[in-house]
């Protein structure tokens, strides 16, 4: 007599139903966490889609096309990070149980992630030197670690619905699936508290220090804003035009952030900068040299530009450097880590970076100390 229980499916196949379920996890989780950590999710994903389309798709105010298009080509490499594994390297993984599997998840993010990072983004087959310049490194392991959480599924997966015969791996194959469910739904009523002003509480050791920093931070911002603009408008080179409304999307977005958890944080108003602070905050550019871009002829303007916005720049990674290692809030902290990565970045972008050499730019920001 026949047995009715079903073949398992193809390492393949199912190998490509836990892509489609990895990667949209991930994402999913990226857009709802981004913000907890001082991310504006619609920035990033607009740089993820810098890595297949270059500069088209950079704006001021990312559009939905082009997050569209990161979110894409992000579920895209995390689909076939999973094809690699379970496919490619079937042989050995398919026969994983969920225990190993997890195991193996860390390990496998810090692969793939740094992969991304170090090569196939900035050198072959992209040579797109955006990315690693503009996020650290560990923003792509969370990434991708997030999406390998769910390599445990495997087992079950490999079995038609309904037909997955029980036994212990299922059962934990289940259970990673339902904590997979609860994390998104918890993270999903933490993101609609967020939206409604109701941030998680602050949690640090020098309170002043943090209300001095979003401040001065936001300030720094909205002058860096400011030039960032006359660059986009003004800028012969239209890569550097690119940049420049790069440079407003993350500072536009980074000070959203920073408003939305002062007023959740604390119950005073942010006052303004004072004329003294403002001259105090290094890399704060001066009237004068403000009216110097303004009023520069349109020959020497983006030497000027890129002259001014890398003194602004060097100014807001040494504030942002104090930040990360005060004894604040982790969120902020964190936060000002990958400030100070991206304008270190945007810095080497504006004197054309490219290749090897962004790379170890990219690796010497991720570890650098610019406090002194």
């Amino acid at each position: 007599m026949e047995s009715d229980v079903p073949a398992p499916k193809s390492n393949w196949i199912a190998a490509a139903q836990l892509g489609l379920l990895s990667s949209t996890f991930s994402t999913v989780v990226s857009q709802l966490s981004a913000a907890r950590i001082g991310r504006d999710p619609a920035v990033d994903w607009m740089i993820v889609a810098t890595i297949p389309t270059r500069d088209w798709a950079i704006s001021a105010d990312p559009s939905w096309e082009a997050i569209l298009a990161g979110i894409a080509f992000h579920q895209w490499a995390d689909f076939s990070w999973a094809l690699v594994f379970f496919g490619l390297l079937g042989r050995w993984t398919a026969s994983l149980a969920p225990a190993p599997l997890l195991a193996i998840a860390v390990p496998w993010a810090v692969f793939t992630s740094a992969t991304e990072w170090l090569v196939l983004v900035p050198l072959l087959p992209f040579w797109q030197p955006i990315f690693p310049l503009q996020q650290p490194y560990w923003i792509g392991l969370l990434v991708h670690a997030s999406s390998a959480f769910m390599y445990p599924l495997f087992p079950l997966l490999r079995w038609p619905i309904g037909h997955a015969l029980p036994s212990r791996n299922v059962r934990l194959a289940k259970a990673c699936g339902a904590i997979g469910i609860v994390l998104t739904i918890a993270l999903a009523v933490i993101a609609t508290l967020s939206t409604l002003g109701h941030e998680m509480p602050w949690r640090g050791s020098d309170l002043q220090s943090d209300q001095t920093y979003i401040r001065h931070m936001t300030t720094h911002h909205e002058q860096g804003i400011e030039l960032a603009e006359l660059g986009a408008a003004r800028a012969s080179d239209p890569h550097l035009r690119a940049l420049a409304r790069l440079m407003v999307a993350n500072q536009t977005g980074e000070n959203r952030i920073l408003k939305a958890w002062w007023s959740s944080w604390f119950s005073e108003p942010m006052s303004l900068c004072t004329p003294e602070e403002r001259a105090s905050m290094p890399g704060f550019l001066t009237a004068e040299q403000m009216q110097a871009v303004k009023s520069a002829p349109p020959g020497p303007f983006d030497e000027i530009f890129v002259r001014s916005m890398s003194i602004h720049h060097a100014g807001a990674v040494k504030m942002a450097d104090q930040e990360w290692h005060s004894r604040g809030d982790l969120r902020l902290r964190i936060m000002a880590h990958a400030i100070r990565h991206q304008q270190q970045g945007e810095i080497a972008l504006m004197q054309g970076a490219n290749g090897i050499e962004a790379v170890s730019i990219a690796v010497r920001n991720m570890m650098a100390d610019n406090v002194n």
